[in-house]
């Protein structure tokens, strides 16, 4: 089966693009200036460095790979660079596009690029598809169907478990629900072998319930548990 997108690469860098934008597709894309006022600074869950676009061929979200903690405090958006089949942006879009073959409930893949800086680092951009009123799982915790909502959101990531999928950063700002609930932001993601052992899903659940203590916060103790439970009934089949 061929692909769906296009590969260019460069001394300089390269990108992937989609087939659905590859006509009018230019890699001035991935700098929000050429969009002047049409892209619109993420405020939840972007650090500072993603965008949403309106473009001619549909909303997008534009995001630039950058360091969180510590060590972003001091190099910004310069990751290593050792090989293009590393490079993070072309590494999520893949995976992504693999998700998406596969029926898994994921924004649409639209570009990925990256441009070295020096022999030894590069810059990375990734462009989706913006789903339609999405909003994070963690503001969906005191309307009448807050239940079913958190039970979807465990349904939902226990099919990407049983497909073999690992995210690195399942948190509450992940989990995005709009028609259905999805999952985004697969950088440092990946699919596990047959073979592996179920550690890692328990470390994926773990770290979404760190996630939810600290982003539900402002909720009592007992709604807390309550949600919780319920997505874990959700993840759980029951």
């Amino acid at each position: 089966m061929g692909t769906n997108y296009t590969k260019h690469i460069g001394d300089t860098g390269g990108y992937l693009v989609s087939h659905a934008v590859r006509e009018s597709f230019q890699e001035a894309w991935f700098d929000p200036v050429f969009w002047g006022e049409q892209a619109v600074i993420v405020t939840k869950g972007g650090r500072g460095a993603a965008w949403f676009v309106h473009a001619p061929c549909g909303e997008l979200v534009l995001r630039h790979f950058c360091r969180g903690g510590l060590p972003g405090r001091y190099i910004r958006r310069a990751y290593v660079f050792t090989h293009t089949d590393a490079v993070r942006s072309l590494a999520e879009f893949r995976l992504l596009n693999k998700l998406l073959k596969k029926g898994l409930p994921v924004p649409e893949p639209i570009a990925a690029g990256y441009c070295l800086r020096g022999p030894l680092l590069y810059h990375a951009s990734l462009i989706i598809r913006r789903i339609p009123d999405a909003v994070p799982l963690s503001e969906c915790v005191r309307d009448v169907s807050s239940g079913e909502t958190w039970h979807a959101a465990g349904a939902c990531v226990r099919r990407f478990h049983n497909a073999g999928v690992f995210h690195a950063d399942l948190n509450c700002m992940n989990i995005l629900v709009a028609d259905q609930v999805y999952l985004i932001d697969f950088d440092r993601g990946r699919m596990m072998p047959e073979q592996a052992a179920d550690g890692w899903k328990a470390k994926n659940i773990s770290r979404l319930e760190r996630s939810v203590k600290k982003c539900l916060e402002q909720l009592g103790a007992e709604e807390r548990t309550q949600l919780w439970q319920d997505f874990l009934a959700g993840y759980l089949g029951g």
